[in-house]
């Protein structure tokens, strides 16, 4: 399949806007799907869904850290598969909720950046969108992020539970099925105490897809550029005094990081001198003790209605953080691997086994192909992304991805990464980061012999192995079909 080489071209041609209605209501009522769906019927055993999406969570905010206790999010994963080698291929906000939910590059599916895209996120095509079509009841609880100040309904929802823009943390507003209302107490309580309604509330004949999006741990915005990251009460001195972990890349100097090392002024006090404060991360790790006890009042509800063993729970973020790796902090946004790699950890006993660990290289472009395999249906064949269904259950892969591209848009929020919009390619040896609007540099990781991504090799790399990255990152946005590179 050849792709269109632009995000205008690549959105129009796809199935949206009225399209997509046009679509959800066929499958509604002639029961069936173009692409291998079905509809419910009174013994229907497919699994319920339950998505789980954190913001901002790095993967080693949830795995083996030396002193952060989430017991609730141990059991998904002492009771499913983990994911190592788990990365989103758009390391920013409303991007990387995109692509979960579409199984499309941002190139492919429109939403590039964090930009008012509103409209646009009103017609891209979702999995939940499909599975509704398809017979599952379908609810959506969080933080939609894919446009400022709309937070009407979406297609493809039978529940909307949501907020303008970020939201707070404290006595939210919040809009229910298209209404106003005023909420009290912590955000991530608020969310979890609609999520488990719904699922207590759903029809028993039909299975149903749940999207939790919590606004942890992301930060309070604000006035004047500030950010503050509030725990939920009671958890305000957890960690107290412990040693944090540092990266062998923290406060790194930023020799071969040319595009990095432009800025030398700190007046936004977002990205301090040395990168994120002990005080900040502390302040993130125990935000997460919210979100867990919300996982272990999930995980409750469903086995309060019988189904926990019958639900696919996924517990992932949408792109990770700096925690002063070369001293940066909130950017995010940027190739490196702390803010590309991302947790995920999926529980599905009758596919996943208890414990289990997946070192293949896994995206988030392949979440949605995965849930719709699991809920009987064929994924789109426009969807970028692999059903992970194979990983998941243990089984042997052998034609497999050896690569990914990842993407940036340029953005105007902090001005240390100004013009720092690229295209990355990142294999199972190499990261390659080819800048859009900066000569000369671009970088190259070896992360076998360099996995901290330490030193630019790109001055001496074989130039073969650069024309072969290049070719590789180009199939991968659309110019050619996908190979592979060393």
């Amino acid at each position: 399949m050849t792709r269109a080489d632009t995000p205008t071209s690549a959105f129009a041609r796809s199935t949206h806007g009225g399209l997509l209605k046009i679509l959800i209501a066929l499958v509604t009522t002639t029961g069936s799907w173009a692409c291998g769906g079905r509809a419910p019927s009174p013994t229907d055993t497919r699994p319920n869904v339950v998505f789980i999406l954190l913001d901002d969570v790095r993967a080693d905010d949830i795995y083996d850290h030396p002193f952060v206790e989430l017991p609730n999010i141990e059991r998904l994963a002492a009771e499913g598969a983990r994911f190592d080698n788990y990365f989103t291929v758009a390391p920013l906000c409303s991007p990387s909720r995109a692509v979960f939910l579409t199984g499309q590059y941002p190139h492919e599916n429109g939403i590039l950046d964090n930009r008012e895209r509103a409209a646009e996120s009103h017609a891209i095509r979702t999995f939940p969108a499909l599975l509704n079509a398809a017979g599952y009841q379908s609810g959506f609880v969080g933080k939609w992020h894919m446009g400022h100040e709309d937070d009407s309904p979406r297609p493809g929802f039978d529940r909307w539970v949501s907020f303008v823009g970020q939201g707070v943390y404290f006595d939210p507003d919040m809009n229910l099925d298209g209404v106003p209302a005023k909420e009290s107490g912590y955000m991530t309580d608020i969310l979890t105490r609609y999520a488990t309604d719904f699922i207590r509330g759903t029809e028993r004949e039909r299975p149903f897809v749940l999207f939790v999006a919590h606004k942890a741990v992301h930060p309070e915005v604000l006035p004047g550029r500030v950010r503050s990251f509030p725990p939920a009460p009671g958890d305000e001195s957890l960690y107290e005094g412990r040693a944090l972990p540092r990266s062998a890349s923290w406060q790194q100097p930023l020799a071969g990081k040319r595009a990095l090392a432009r800025t030398t002024e700190y007046d936004d006090p977002r990205s301090p001198p040395g990168g994120t404060p002990d005080d900040v991360i502390l302040g993130r790790l125990r935000m997460l003790s919210a979100v867990d006890r919300g996982v272990g009042q999930i995980l409750g509800a469903l086995e309060e209605i019988g189904e926990a063993d019958n639900t696919v729970i996924v517990l992932t973020s949408d792109q990770g953080f700096f925690y002063g790796e070369f001293g940066l902090a909130q950017e995010r946004r940027l190739a490196y691997e702390p803010s590309i790699r991302i947790p995920l950890v999926i529980r599905y006993p009758p596919l996943a086994p208890p414990g289990s660990v997946v070192t293949s290289l896994a995206t988030n472009l392949d979440m949605a192909p995965t849930l719709l395999e699991l809920g009987n249906l064929v994924p789109p064949a426009d969807m970028d992304g692999l059903s992970m269904v194979p990983l998941v259950g243990g089984s042997p892969v052998g034609d497999w991805r050896g690569s990914f591209a990842i993407e940036y848009y340029t953005d105007e929020v902090f001005p240390r990464v100004a013009n720092m919009g690229y295209r990355a390619l990142r294999t199972e040896r190499h990261k390659y980061i080819r800048y859009e609007e900066l000569d000369g540099m671009d970088e190259l990781y070896d992360l076998t012999e360099d996995p901290h991504e330490l030193t630019n090799i790109m001055a001496d790399a074989d130039p073969a192995l650069i024309a072969a990255l290049d070719d590789q990152l180009d199939r991968h946005l659309g110019r050619g079909a996908e190979g592979s590179v060393p």
